[in-house]
């Protein structure tokens, strides 16, 4: 089974000349599904993680899957202002601007060993912010996972020169 059949093309969204990578279809293919999330978990198996962090959205899917073949805890890296309790919050660029993402202060605890999740990386914005606020919380970012790299955007070599190693499933050029 070649993961990259599974997931839609989306010409021109969400603006002209960009191909939207969704990997709704992989989720809904039982099969792509279950092969996705075991290719994310075995180079980890064995190795003590104790938390996934999955970002919001797509990687609260993939992480809770992950973080159940694991044994592991899940911590939701979510967009400001959706968490209930104390959080903490870290500000990152984006293509035109900047966004923020915070977890739960008390979501990890120093010196755990916690993996990142998320369906797709692409320019790394996102991803280096998660990294930079669970290492400011005391946490060691064992790797970071993603079904989907679009290596042009540079954003997997951005988590790279963080000192996180990165995994990736398919790879797809352009934007």
């Amino acid at each position: 089974m070649n993961l990259a059949d599974s997931i839609r093309e989306i010409p021109d969204y969400p603006k002209p000349g960009i191909i939207f990578r969704d990997i709704t279809t992989l989720l809904g293919d039982a099969r792509a599904f279950r092969r996705a999330v075991d290719e994310l978990v075995q180079p980890f198996a064995g190795l003590k993680i104790a938390k996934i962090a999955g970002i919001e959205a797509r990687g609260f899917i993939l992480g809770g899957a992950v973080a159940h073949q694991l044994s592991a805890g899940f911590v939701p890296v979510r967009k400001k202002g959706k968490l209930p309790h104390e959080t903490v919050s870290v500000t990152y660029d984006l293509e035109y601007g900047t966004d923020e993402i915070e977890v739960h202060k008390d979501a990890v605890s120093p010196g755990e060993r916690v993996l990142l999740v998320d369906d797709l990386i692409a320019t790394g914005g996102t991803a280096e912010g998660a990294v930079n606020l669970l290492s400011r919380l005391g946490a060691e970012v064992v790797a970071a996972c993603f079904i989907v790299d679009l290596p042009d955007l540079g954003g997997a070599d951005r988590i790279r020169r963080l000192g996180v190693p990165v995994r990736t499933l398919v790879s797809f050029g352009g934007h």
